[in-house]
This record gives structure tokens, sequence and C-alpha cells, in this order.
């Protein structure tokens, strides 16, 4: 064959395909996302991976006065909802920036909706505390919440 380096020859027959070391690398990085894909759906954050599934219910510390205090129910294994306390129902793209047994950090970005920055602190497996700020449809926010397992979630 001419044009192609020995190692990145296709065989035929029972010789085998080579591609050299840059090629096993790639198959080799691809593994991991491939086992991934097979496996039940984690949020990535390994505080929030830990805890127990069920209902959840969000409730805002420290509330300023004349302001409405956040107060919201959650099922998990929805963990999206634990970051995204702010931003709920936005479609977000996250980045993990801590990533700890006990606790993790993550930013978030929800185009059109605003951003913001969480970390989670497990007390329990029942109960957690989230702290986030951000923008929030152009006006900053920043909130302390207890999440709590009160039950298991409902079945519609």
């Amino acid at each position: 064959m001419i044009g192609f380096p020995r190692s990145q020859r296709f065989g035929t027959g029972n010789r085998r395909a080579s591609f050299g070391r840059a090629g096993r690398l790639a198959v080799a990085a691809a593994l991991p996302m491939i086992v991934a894909a097979a496996a039940p759906a984690k949020s990535g954050l390994q505080v929030i991976d830990s805890l127990e599934s069920g209902r959840w219910q969000l409730t805002q510390k420290q509330v300023k006065d004349g302001q409405p205090a956040l107060r919201r129910s959650v099922c998990l294994p929805d963990k999206v909802a634990l970051i995204q306390a702010a931003h709920p129902d936005a479609q977000c793209s996250r980045f993990v920036i801590a990533n700890q047994p006990k606790t993790g950090t993550v930013h978030y970005t929800c185009p059109g909706k605003g951003h913001g920055r969480t970390t989670l602190k497990q007390e329990t497996p029942r109960l957690v505390q989230i702290d986030t700020q951000g923008i929030w449809d152009g006006m900053p926010f920043k909130m302390t919440l207890d999440a709590q397992k009160v039950g298991e979630c409902r079945k519609h």
C-alpha cells in the first residue's frame, strides 16, 4: 500500500487492523463513554448520587423582609433539581467544579434564563445544605436552602 504508514493499514482475513498509538488512545478514551451509556444515569456529582431516592423538600433559609421563601418539593432521582434550585425547569449546561463524596460544586448556564453556581454539603443521606447564587432572569440571586427527604415519590 502506498500513502499510509504501516501502523494505519487495515488488514484483511486473519490479519488485524493496526491503528498505531494515537488510534489505541482514541479507542481507550471512548470506552468509559460506552460503559457510562450502559450504566444508570448519574448526576456526575458524588454528593447527589449518594442521596436516598424519594420526595425531598427544599426550604429557603434566611429570607429577606418582604421576599417570599422558596419552598418546593422535588422527587429524586431528578437530581438536577438540587443543582438548579433557581432554574428548576430550564435546560442548562453544567460544569462540575468540585466533586467529593460529601460536598460538590457545579456551575451551570441556562441560555436566555441566566446562570448559577451551587455548592451542596451532605449532612446525612437524607439532609443536604445548598448554597446557590447567580443570575435569574436578569437579576442576581443568592439562596441558602435545606433539602430534606420527607417521603416517597407519588406515582402519577
